[in-house]
């Protein structure tokens, strides 16, 4: 067992990924308990997890107001990531794919897109502000530009990582370069695109509480921010506790999508 603990090819069950995964969550969940209920640290810094379960709670359903702030902020902070997803596939892809698929195309385009991939994106909020106001388009902007600039080089990658044999058998049997990607390219890299897909998911999932740091009227950034203000530690650990949720919901959606959509690809 020792030896094929470092062996990246050394198979276990699915009993045994969820056994392991459980216990490091239960691990961090005790430390954690330890840590708020020990009294070295503040509960205003670091509330116990029994004080998040009861903010959350608490946000499924105000009596006072007589509905859930946490639905309301979650279905927003949703459909701003639904709206910005959609526009990074429609506009990353076929520009991925035109970058892949030409070498003059990507050296014209890679000095300015690859760089952004290092580039603290966030910089751009006061910008995006000043030309687009305070209101939804900003936001939705935002997340946009900080996945594209993460799609586009992956889905690029994606394209010219298939073997230059397809592109040849293809050209033999007298196919144009168009057909070429179309029939012989795009449906070999088509599982590593929806891996891009998803990994740009995930990263617009970590920039929904700047997005929403200006002006939201509602969403999981804006419930964190108000929470803040008020020094409510517990409403905060429940804001983030339902992002990382939601962002491993969305993931675990899309590879069961990813599975279904490419049962031809075995694992190796």
């Amino acid at each position: 067992m020792a030896s094929n603990l470092f062996n990246p090819h050394f198979p276990i069950s699915a009993r045994s990924k969820r056994l392991l995964g459980l216990s490091a969550v239960v691990f961090v969940i005790a430390i954690w308990w330890i840590v708020s209920t020990s009294g070295f640290v503040s509960p205003n810094r670091l509330p116990s997890p029994l004080a998040v379960i009861e903010a959350l709670r608490y946000l499924m359903w105000d009596d006072t107001r007589g509905k859930s702030l946490l639905l309301d902020a979650a279905m927003a902070s949703t459909g701003r990531i639904l709206a910005a997803g959609l526009i990074v596939i429609a506009l990353g892809i076929p520009i991925g794919i035109l970058m892949g698929s030409s070498p003059r195309i990507n050296a014209a385009l890679s000095p300015l897109i690859d760089p952004f991939r290092s580039a603290p994106v966030v910089a751009l909020l006061p910008i995006l502000v000043m030309w687009m106001g305070i209101g939804e388009a900003m936001k939705i902007a935002f997340l946009v530009i900080g996945a594209i600039v993460y799609l586009i080089p992956l889905v690029r990658d994606a394209v010219q990582a298939v073997p230059q044999t397809h592109w040849i058998s293809a050209r033999d049997l007298g196919a144009t370069h168009f057909e070429c990607i179309r029939h012989a390219v795009l449906p070999l890299a088509a599982p590593r695109i929806f891996d891009a897909v998803t990994v740009c998911v995930s990263v617009m999932w970590t920039y929904i509480t700047v997005a929403e740091y200006v002006n939201a009227d509602e969403g999981l950034g804006q419930l964190i921010q108000n929470a803040r203000r008020f020094s409510a530690m517990d409403q905060v650990f429940a804001g983030i506790f339902v992002i990382v949720m939601l962002a491993l919901l969305t993931y675990q959606t899309m590879q069961w999508a990813r599975g279904r959509l490419f049962s031809w690809e075995t694992e190796q």
